[in-house]
């Protein structure tokens, strides 16, 4: 469904914009794979998921970027600090475990001394 932001006059100028075009624009701004290209690599994409990876070598940070609903499946485990919206999470990540997370704008270091493989798989339904 598309929800239409209702057209304004501004200074003699009409805006009319879609608010899923605002969100796709913002969302497309914090694209990891442009903005945290240090560690997210493409793996896949089709019309359900988009499959990345994601090495951090110990000190290698994210900077924030915006995911939808993602799991993500720990290959090589590691010490992780995780900030959204103010808030900062600790996580110790152990190869095999599998997270689920809400979509969210983050940013991402290792403060780990091992190198962190994450696969992360974004949903779009």
């Amino acid at each position: 469904m598309t929800v239409w932001v209702q057209p304004h006059k501004l200074n003699c100028f009409t805006i009319t914009q879609s608010i899923g075009e605002l969100f796709f624009m913002n969302e497309n701004m914090l694209n990891p794979l442009d903005v945290a290209s240090n560690v997210y690599k493409f793996k896949m994409e089709n019309d359900r998921v988009r499959v990345l990876t994601v090495t951090f070598k110990p000190g290698d940070k994210a900077v924030m970027h915006h995911h939808p609903d993602h799991v993500v499946y720990v290959l090589e485990g590691g010490k992780m600090k995780l900030t959204s919206q103010g808030k900062t999470d600790i996580l110790d990540l152990k190869a095999g475990d599998t997270v689920f997370l809400n979509a969210q704008s983050h940013e991402a270091e290792n403060i780990g001394q091992t190198t962190l493989d994450l696969l992360v798989v974004e949903l779009k339904k």
